[in-house]
């Protein structure tokens, strides 16, 4: 089982996965889940392209294929009026791709519940 999620898997063309255009842009997240050895862990990462319906990000920790964990977004500067929350509500999302490039990992998500 390690070794299928540890392989490389080829990336497919954007017009047969893709149902909303990506943005290339770096978001910090933490990243909530357990990891394919059943640890849980939280941290802390970014983005590489996100849309409505999915993102790509980077992962030091292995995920599993189909399963789901929980993104949210830190804010910029704790708020002392108490209007701006420290985070945003969790995001769930389901692993569906992964990539290794030498000790990184890239992990291709499907929110479970699109953005709007």
């Amino acid at each position: 089982m390690t070794s299928q999620l540890l392989k490389s898997e080829k990336s497919v063309a954007s017009s047969q996965t893709r149902h909303n255009p990506r943005i290339r842009i770096q978001i910090p997240v933490f990243l909530r889940g357990t990891d394919a050895l059943g640890v849980e862990f939280i941290e802390l990462t970014k983005t590489l392209n996100i849309s409505s319906s999915g993102a790509c990000i980077a992962c030091a920790h292995l995920l599993q294929l189909e399963q789901v964990i929980q993104l949210t977004i830190p804010s910029p500067s704790p708020s002392t009026s108490g209007l701006v929350p420290n985070e945003t509500p969790p995001i769930s999302a389901r692993v569906l791709r992964q990539e290794s490039i030498g000790d990184l990992r890239l992990f291709g998500l499907e929110f479970v519940h699109p953005l709007t």
